[in-house]
């Protein structure tokens, strides 16, 4: 399974991002997907996950904010991030969790940057 994360940018403060993740392999439909990010210095911390049931979770400081999908026809995992603040400056990176033969499996994109000034 290999992720490959894009869409990462620089903007202002209130401005909008797509991330885009795509997903190599035949386990995208029945994988939970999420976005992760990470500060300098801190460890990855949870933004958004969907599961194949469509159901999501998001951490508390990007609800109503940013908004997690997915096209299985496409093996893509999209965040679409709006009213992005300084704090959302971070490295985004997509996950891939799904069992096979009873063994969880656990995946990880290259990360995508993602800077906000002021």
């Amino acid at each position: 399974v290999q992720l490959q994360a894009s869409g990462g940018g620089s903007v202002q403060a209130g401005g909008s991002l797509r991330l885009s993740c795509a997903a190599s392999g035949s386990i995208f439909s029945i994988a939970t997907m999420g976005w992760y990010r990470q500060y300098p210095g801190k460890q990855r911390e949870l933004v958004a996950t969907i599961t194949s049931g469509l159901s999501t979770n998001y951490a508390d400081s990007v609800k109503g904010r940013f908004a997690i999908s997915r096209d299985n026809a496409k093996n893509t995992l999209y965040l679409q991030m709006n009213d992005l603040e300084p704090e959302d400056t971070a490295i985004y990176y997509c996950n891939a969790k799904f069992v096979r033969n009873g063994l969880p499996l656990n995946y990880w994109g290259q990360g995508t940057q993602v800077t906000v000034s002021s």
